[in-house]
């Protein structure tokens, strides 16, 4: 057996202790299906406002922001949405994985500590791994098992949490995490990832709702999200842009984004104010009183566009997502270990196109198969 195929055996053995496991992820692309998985809350996606703006661009950046792709276009939309979201400075990278990546591997040194929720997104764990800090995580939203871990803690301390989270759809107590984190002299940097387009009077994200922009270091808002495009911010101060400029290696080595893509990044901005929010929140409140109705199915509380239901089991989650696209919905089933064992999940996502029928059908199905 050539060396190629002895490795090639290696990683299907791999593949195959996956799948035993009820772990194999694959590709799926579903049409025609009503999109209850998506992360386009507002349904930014669709609109022909920035599916169709004109220009007479480079189809590419043709570098990265410190040779040849950084035009003006990307400058003007980082001051633009630092004054919205009440920054100082604001840096784009090509995607929220990326700016995870490339803020949390450089912002701390040997000898400081990152401390994070346990429930981050993997692009934080990711980056903290990167750096050569200590790391700590704390109990989820917990702010008891915060300050012990802050009491244990070396150099600088920096804490990491997301505003509303990806998987659960809860809300941070970012007051109480705030409050803490002062006691202990330790700085705070929020994912706003989920909440941005979602919360506050513009659609600002939960830090600028509560007024809590002046307490924390650093935010990131994604633009895959509610706005519907590709990219991602670091908003904070211009000591940190500039740091990040020099230090955050997916910043550095990336090629930039095209230039048309920080017009649409302009666009969405400027429509966030009027989106449909009020719709949002009625769909959500109608799906929070429905599944008051069905007993016997475990929900996580949420106030946010992402709602859970706890199936426990893997090949359960996936059976049960798999009902759901036979009868024209799409869903989709969350696996451990992407969540702990035992809370494996369908995590059904809430946009303003949704209406209140298809909800009805939806858990409908839910109680027909798990019944």
């Amino acid at each position: 057996m050539s060396t190629n195929n002895s490795f090639d055996k290696f990683l299907q053995d791999k593949l195959d202790e996956r799948k035993a496991s009820g772990l194999l992820r694959s590709l799926v692309s579903y049409v025609d299906k009503i999109d209850f998985s998506s992360n386009d809350y507002l349904g930014f996606a669709q609109l022909p406002q920035l599916q169709e703006i004109p220009h007479s661009l480079p189809s590419g950046s043709t570098g990265s922001r410190l040779i040849t792709g950084n035009p003006q276009l990307a400058e003007n939309a980082e001051k633009m949405i630092a004054e919205f979201h009440q920054a100082e400075a604001a840096l784009i990278f090509n995607s929220g994985y990326c700016a995870n990546v490339g803020l949390f591997s450089c912002i701390a040194q040997k000898g400081d500590t990152l401390i994070i929720d346990e429930f981050i997104h993997a692009s934080i764990i990711d980056g903290a791994r990167l750096s050569h800090a200590n790391r700590y995580k704390f109990k989820h939203n917990d702010v008891a098992d915060l300050e012990k871990k802050l009491q244990q803690a070396s150099g600088k301390k920096i804490v990491a949490v997301e505003s509303i989270y990806s998987m659960d759809g809860d809300e941070a107590p970012l007051k109480e995490i705030i409050a803490v984190c002062k006691q202990h002299d330790a700085i705070l940097i929020v994912d706003e990832a989920h909440a941005i387009g979602v919360f506050g009077d513009k659609g600002e994200g939960l830090i600028c709702k509560y007024n809590l922009q002046k307490e924390v270091f650093a935010r990131i808002y994604t633009f895959g999200k509610a706005l519907g495009l590709h990219g991602a911010v670091v908003t904070g101060s211009n000591t940190l842009r500039n740091y990040l400029i020099n230090h955050a290696r997916a910043f550095i080595y990336t090629t930039a984004l095209p230039p048309h893509t920080y017009i649409q990044i302009q666009e969405a901005y400027k429509l966030l104010p009027t989106a449909n929010r009020k719709g949002l929140y009625n769909i959500i409140t109608y799906y929070k009183n429905a599944i008051q109705k069905i007993k016997n199915i475990s929900f996580i509380e949420s106030n946010s566009s992402i709602q859970t239901i706890i199936i426990g089991d893997n090949n359960e989650a996936k059976a049960l997502a798999n009902h759901l696209v036979e009868k024209g919905f799409f869903a989709k089933a969350i696996l451990s270990p992407t969540v702990p064992a035992g809370t494996e999940r369908l995590r059904i996502c809430l946009h303003t196109f949704n209406t209140k029928q298809q909800i009805d059908l939806l858990l409908k199905e839910v109680e027909n198969k798990l019944y």
